[in-house]
């Protein structure tokens, strides 16, 4: 597995979670990572992306409760979520790719399951 998505689970509305991915150097160092989330019934969604140099960018949906990172030195990816809400549910995917733009075809790592309850 290149990519190690971990820390979701169950929680109420208003709580938060943080998720981690983790990688080999080489892909961390190299590559844009992000994050993209698929609820049940729905399309695959991004979330947020964040460069080597540290930019970022997110979706309007999280804009202001989640909050993406990188720690260069643990080679791990983090998405910060604050402020969760029920239409926040979904499998969570953790992404590389040499740009934002190419996140979908890029490697993908297996989901964490964030379930957030009203």
């Amino acid at each position: 597995v290149q990519l190690q998505a971990s820390g979701g689970g169950l929680v109420e509305a208003g709580e938060s979670l943080r998720l981690s991915c983790g990688t080999s150097e080489t892909i961390f160092s190299n590559n844009a990572m992000g994050w993209y989330r698929q609820a049940p019934g729905k399309q695959r969604e991004f979330v947020a992306a964040i460069l080597p140099d540290g930019a970022t960018n997110y979706a309007d949906s999280v804009m202001g409760r989640f909050t993406i990172s990188r720690d260069n030195a643990k080679n791990t990816m983090y998405l910060q979520m604050d402020n969760l809400e029920p239409e926040d549910t979904a499998v969570y995917y953790c992404t590389a790719a040499h740009s934002v733009a190419r996140l979908p075809q890029g490697l993908w790592g297996q989901g964490t399951q964030v379930t957030v309850s009203s």
